[in-house]
């Protein structure tokens, strides 16, 4: 026989009320009652049916998470932090790929709007003002993109732009190219608004090539354009561009990083595996995807938030960067 609510609320000596809440809504709950009502349930096998616990407090329980390329090494840690973190809370995530689309990146939150408690909005390719409509008609949360009022998670890409500058002009580089991403990328904005200000700081010339697709065949095919400018040095969007991009100098006869240095971003597991290592910016992408379920779950127990959390990037040295 099943074991119900009654029985779990008859075992930890509460109402019933105090058991659904215990499941329902956890903070509103004294946590030595919740742990004991938890206790009882596990001990007793029991397991809250959700279809009746979103009929009761009109939440499904679910959370939806959008990327824009889930082929891309970047979104992984992100997602499997993400899923972990809502499970925590009895959460699950509904994951879609837009590939790169902002039109399909529109139409899978509308989608999901009536499915879900909230959506995670991870890199964006839609404008600021279609983000702000969309938040209107359900809760969202944004990482990698800061709009005025809209909650979100952010990577400081603009220090580690920063910092991969300062690194190349330390080795002595004054020629630099950075490969920009792809258009309508918040991210790609800021690596370019702070590694050209880092430049002129640092007496360095910065040439920008791009727009780009974010991928390693992005950076395949652009290995010449780098030679043509004369650079020595190049600061990548991501580190799919940058491994492409030596694979395209290494097969242009350049020799990287005695001819040509080459830097990152992201810190991805292919940067450790490539020869040379890839030197990178370091991304706290698991970070990310907690903070940005834990700011979405607030969001939605009318604890309403407009927070931007910053989360520090990191310079990662390896072999792909050396003296000019």
């Amino acid at each position: 026989m099943a074991v119900t609510i009654r029985d779990v609320a008859r075992a930890s000596g509460v109402h019933i009320s105090t058991v659904s809440r215990t499941f329902s809504a956890p903070h509103l709950v004294n946590p030595n009652t919740r742990t004991r009502v938890l206790a009882c349930a596990e001990q007793l096998g029991y397991r809250p049916n959700r279809a009746a616990r979103a009929l009761i407090t009109g939440r499904t329980y679910n959370i939806g998470l959008i990327v824009a390329d889930i082929a891309n090494p970047f979104f992984p840690p992100l997602i499997k932090a993400a899923e972990s973190q809502a499970r925590k809370h009895d959460h699950h995530i509904f994951v879609a790929d837009t590939n790169e689309d902002a039109a399909v990146e529109e139409e899978v939150v509308r989608a999901l709007a009536k499915q879900v408690d909230g959506v995670l909005l991870v890199s964006p390719r839609m404008s600021n003002t279609l983000i702000e409509q969309l938040s209107r008609e359900v809760p969202l949360v944004v990482v990698n993109r800061q709009i005025a009022g809209i909650p979100a998670v952010v990577m400081d890409v603009a220090r580690g732009a920063r910092i991969a500058i300062e690194h190349l002009t330390t080795l002595g580089h004054r020629r630099i190219a950075l490969l920009s991403g792809p258009r309508g990328s918040w991210t790609s904005r800021e690596i370019r608004r702070s590694a050209a200000a880092t430049a002129k700081t640092e007496g360095a010339e910065l040439t920008i090539i791009g727009p780009n697709p974010p991928t390693e065949v992005g950076g395949l095919t652009i290995a010449e354009d780098v030679l043509r400018a004369g650079a020595t040095a190049v600061l990548a969007y991501n580190d799919l561009m940058a491994i492409g991009l030596i694979e395209g100098l290494l097969a242009a006869g350049a020799r990287v990083p005695a001819d040509v240095s080459v830097v990152g971003i992201d810190d991805i597991m292919l940067s450790r595996l490539t020869r040379p290592k890839l030197t990178t910016v370091a991304t706290p992408t698991a970070a990310a995807g907690r903070a940005a379920v834990d700011m979405l779950l607030a969001h939605g127990d009318d604890r309403r938030t407009t927070a931007q959390i910053h989360l520090q990037t990191e310079l990662v040295i390896r072999d792909s960067t050396g003296q000019a």
